[in-house]
């Protein structure tokens, strides 16, 4: 950087005046400005490297975007590509935390915790995972209530409204309960919200023969896969667009989670996505 300052500013300025300032001796500075007008080795990697990050939608950080370039059949270490991404300023920020609370004391039944943090499945419908979170779109609020499948981490339904009643989530658990197969009865897991506690929620799992499961109080980390995700989503969606409009949102909310089950790869995944995972698994 001290030697590219230089080259620009040797023409208005004495030239040993700008190395004593930058601290570089003469021959220094002729053997790195000679260097700079050698032609990038790099330049064909970052030219993959700045498509594989608009592809994502400048959504993936270092290891995801090393794993594409990895599947396009680049040999390439980790450590190269994070360096040129942050040479290129195309790292990914860090994820802000802040979660919607619907603890409202125990405003119905609340159910043992059965998943007990075992978020592994081997099979598909074996074990959903849910909460809600919330986001402020301009003076309103939007819930989100999605149902995963801990077997491919795929979103399997999910709905949002301007309010965190007891339809957002009881919709969002009908529509995953509609695609479930004869014989399939998953353990569905969420905190102690009390849209979890009420009636009408355990009714429609008892309906389907699913079980119920549920976070210790004030325990995030028994849900830790879903509220992943709500940090991923906001992370790589919300946090860096300014929506000022529900309909805005709510249609780049759909797009995200479409490109979320069919294009963005997972590590526990085998560098799949959800929707490739499950179809590997099941011709296998």
């Amino acid at each position: 950087m001290k030697v590219q300052a230089v080259v620009a500013l040797k023409a208005a300025h004495p030239l040993d005046v700008l190395l004593d300032v930058a601290g570089l001796a003469r021959s220094t500075f002729f053997y790195h400005q000679g260097r700079l007008a050698l032609p990038d080795p790099q330049a064909g990697l970052k030219t993959v490297i700045r498509d594989a990050v608009k592809e994502a939608k400048g959504r993936y950080g270092y290891r995801r975007i090393h794993g594409e370039l990895v599947k396009s059949g680049w040999q390439v270490a980790k450590k190269t590509v994070l360096k040129l991404m942050r040479q290129l300023g195309l790292l990914s920020h860090v994820r802000r935390r802040r979660r919607y609370n619907s603890f409202k004391g125990e405003a119905g039944q609340i159910a043992p915790n059965l998943l007990d943090r075992d978020f592994d499945a081997e099979e598909p419908n074996e074990k959903w995972v849910t909460d809600v979170t919330e986001f402020r779109v301009g003076e309103s609020k939007v819930y989100l209530s999605p149902i995963m499948d801990l077997f491919d981490r795929s979103i399997v339904a999910y709905t949002w409204g301007t309010s965190p009643a007891l339809q957002l989530t009881n919709t969002s658990l009908q529509e995953a309960l509609s695609t479930l197969r004869p014989g399939e009865h998953p353990l569905v897991h969420s905190d102690q919200g009390f849209q979890y506690q009420h009636v009408s929620w355990r009714n429609l799992l008892a309906g389907a023969g699913a079980t119920q499961s549920m976070s210790r109080k004030g325990t995030c980390l028994d849900n830790a896969v879903i509220e992943g995700f709500f940090g991923h989503l906001k992370e790589e969606m919300f946090h860096h667009t300014r929506y000022t409009t529900i309909d805005a949102f709510t249609a780049e909310l759909d797009d995200y989670i479409h490109w979320y089950n069919n294009v963005r790869t997972h590590s526990r995944l085998e560098g799949l996505s959800p929707v490739e995972y499950r179809t590997q698994a099941l011709a296998a």
